[in-house]
């Protein structure tokens, strides 16, 4: 819901008790005491404005005009007196004591007639006990005022956000309400791809709507529904489309609303939120990053510092298996760390679903791009399979990059629609980074890089299981010098042979430094970074060693961050890094053999990049010929690269389409 932005009282209260502080202060003066004949001659001087005698008391109060006054506060011997703004004084500036008052009067008439100049004195007979009457009506007025700054400042401002009133709604919940006021206008129409998740999810509207259908046959809807899955695939989108289909209340916040470095406001504002969702049920509560709040407790027995986290998950796992059936309120999480979650979160009566919102396959892609262009003026040479193609492992966040990025690149080439070249230069600038073509480079360098990328892309044309090549470049994007382009083909299961050519492929720009010149540079330490991660996880992770066996040191839970031993003996230690400097060695020579047997090939590439800059998969199918076994690009793909369950291995997008060349 949309906060309204108004006039913020707070400061005007602070204002007013400024003002109502200071202004006594300025009206303060210390009266002086004068003679009687000291009056008769400030009359005789037309210094006087108003003369005040009391009749109960035989004292009288002398008010000076405004240009005495001026002059007075000029004179050395009355700075007693309050510079401070005079003119806003409204006390008398003089007391004398007149002892008879008939006696006055008469002296003050004779004095008047004698000098016509003291005549507009103005003489005003009143009562000292009005004075007082005047103080007890400035102090009501001044307790009303502070009443209403009272009211003001600790009632209504007591549940505000802003200034003032965060100490008193410290507790509350901080979750956006999206109700019949401000419904929510995302639906499943809106969410394209994600067919498993959505089915799944289809259910928890189903109940919302229509409870009665699985209540009289004595079925439990789930209480709360876990979304699952890598950054940008739609899971809060997912959420707000269940809430759109669903038509019912809907609170969404993040994990880290409930955290808060005072004792219990988290376990407060749990409450809160759950009380309120109870109030309007049927409702949903969607909690984004719920791993901010959901760590599994007294992880490696660390306390202290996360007492008032756990505190807060105690309280969640209260309120979720506090509900009833009968409150339809459903509770949604997303997360991409479900790794890490307690599991007294994960049991069934609190998260009874997990649903997996995977990267979108082939078909999923070209649905997504279907619904962001439809916002984009497209030329009609795009086609929205091709560009489903060209994305493998893109999420629909980087889907809906790559369109945003298009449109700008189209805009400022000062296209009148964006053309498919434009979609191919926002695929290069987010895999590789933005073209540097005025960096400047040695001509040795340059050759080094050129046979580098020609390295990469010999080893990886004749190599069987090794992606097919798309676009290579010695043109400086982003951090690095050169890059080649591939199109991994997307599978859900590796063998070891396919690893072996992915890894051999990486290695093919170092061992063509060493057969084109004899030496090797610092460029190829990406390579040798993901080299070794993936000979470590076939060593370690997938028991593809012979040497070491059907073992898997992996732990899925997690548990194994927080200890300090490893799960296997110096011995076996030995044997593992044994086995990596291996499996890279082997493949390095590989590499190295088949660039010696290409040797006239690789040079011809490493020529045609130095006059090109940028090479495709045509220029390479004229010096090497087409692949035998290099699958159609059109085939079907099925999801990408290894399983699952391990997260560590898995590359950025750029590195799985992107092999850099130079850092």
């Amino acid at each position: 819901m949309k906060e309204k932005s108004g006039f913020n009282w707070f400061y005007l209260v602070v204002l007013l008790i400024i003002g109502i502080t200071v202004y006594p202060l300025l009206n303060m003066q210390s009266s002086k005491t004068v003679t009687e004949s000291g009056v008769f001659t400030l009359l005789k001087d037309k210094k006087i404005q108003r003369i005040v005698v009391y009749t109960d008391t035989p004292s009288a109060d002398i008010y000076l005009t405004k240009e005495a006054k001026a002059k007075l506060v000029d004179k050395a011997d009355n700075k007693t007196e309050n510079p401070l703004l005079p003119a806003m004084k409204q006390g008398p500036d003089y007391e004398f004591n007149y002892g008879n008052l008939q006696y006055f009067q008469q002296k003050l008439d004779n004095f008047q007639k004698a000098n016509p100049q003291a005549s507009n004195v103005e003489v005003k007979y009143d009562e000292a006990g009005s004075s007082t009457q005047n103080l007890i009506v400035n102090a009501l007025i001044w307790f009303g005022i502070m009443g209403l700054i009272y009211y003001f400042l600790f009632r209504k401002m007591g549940g505000a956000g802003g200034p003032g009133g965060q100490i008193f709604s410290i507790g509350k919940s901080r979750a956006k309400l999206f109700d019949e006021n401000e419904k929510v206008q995302v639906t499943f129409k809106d969410v394209a791809g994600l067919e498993g998740a959505k089915e799944e999810v289809q259910e928890v509207v189903d109940f919302l709507k229509n409870s009665e259908k699985y209540t009289k046959l004595g079925g439990k809807i789930p209480k709360g529904v876990l979304l699952v899955g890598p950054p940008g695939t739609g899971k809060t989108l997912l959420a707000k489309a269940v809430a759109g289909e669903a038509k019912v209340p809907f609170f969404s916040l993040s994990g880290s609303d409930f955290v808060e470095m005072f004792v219990g406001v988290g376990a407060s504002r749990v409450r809160d939120l759950f009380a309120q969702a109870k109030a309007k049920s049927p409702a949903i509560i969607f909690i984004d990053e719920i791993d901010a709040i959901g760590r599994a407790r007294g992880k490696g027995g660390f306390q202290g510092g996360n007492d008032e986290r756990e505190n807060t998950l105690n309280q969640l796992l209260t309120e979720m298996d506090g509900f009833g059936t009968d409150t339809n309120v459903i509770v949604m999480a997303a997360t991409n760390r479900a790794d890490i979650l307690d599991k007294a979160l994960l049991r069934a009566g609190r998260f009874d679903r997990s649903i997996y919102v995977d990267l979108p396959e082939l078909h999923e892609r070209k649905e997504i791009f279907d619904v962001h262009l439809a916002k984009i003026k497209l030329d009609n040479e795009v086609d929205r399979d091709f560009l489903a193609k060209q994305t493998p492992g893109f999420s629909g966040a980087d889907i809906a990059n790559v369109c945003n990025e298009a449109a700008l690149i189209a805009a400022r080439n000062e296209h009148e629609t964006v053309t498919k070249q434009d979609f191919l230069d926002a695929v290069d600038r987010i895999i590789g980074g933005l073209e540097k073509k005025n960096k400047a480079i040695k001509p040795s360098e340059k050759k080094r890089i050129a046979f580098h990328e020609a390295g990469h892309a010999t080893v990886s044309w004749l190599l069987e299981h090794a992606a097919p090549l798309l676009k290579v470049t010695i043109v400086p994007r982003g951090r690095s010098l050169g890059a080649a382009w591939y199109l991994p083909e997307e599978r859900q299961i590796n063998t070891t042979e396919q690893l072996l050519d992915e890894m051999c492929s990486l290695l093919g720009g170092r061992a063509a430094e060493q057969v084109a010149l004899g030496n090797y540079s610092t460029g190829a330490q990406n390579d040798l970074e993901r080299a070794y991660k993936q000979a470590n996880a076939m060593v370690t992770i997938y028991g593809l060693s012979d040497k070491v066996g059907h073992l898997s040191y992996y732990d899925s839970s997690g548990q194994s961050d927080y200890s300090f031993s490893k799960p296997y003996s110096e011995k076996t230690a030995e044997i593992i890094d044994d086995e990596i400097k291996d499996f890279i060695d082997k493949q390095y020579t590989r590499a190295i053999n088949i660039l010696t047997e290409n040797r006239d090939k690789l040079d011809a590439l490493a020529q045609k990049l130095l006059d090109k800059e940028v090479i495709f998969r045509e220029d390479l199918e004229d010096i090497f010929g087409k692949r035998a076994w290099d699958p159609e690009l059109t085939e079907k793909p099925v999801t990408q690269t290894v399983e699952a369950e391990t997260p560590e291995i898995e590359e950025k997008i750029s590195e799985e389409n992107s092999q850099e060349a130079q850092n």
